[in-house]
């Protein structure tokens, strides 16, 4: 019973902080351009011009 005085502040300390920093993520942009990084990797940027 004594280490659950200790494991809930842990785990609300951690959930807060899992919070954080997902709303830090969402104000900062990172979830803005989802589609970006899958497409942005099948744009072939090389020149193939025949040389």
């Amino acid at each position: 019973m004594t280490t659950l005085t200790y494991l809930i502040p842990v785990a609300l300390f951690l959930g807060a902080l899992g919070l954080g920093g997902f709303l830090w993520a969402l104000k900062s942009g990172q979830y803005e351009d989802l589609d970006g990084a899958a497409e942005r990797i099948l744009i072939d940027l090389e020149d193939k011009s025949g040389d």
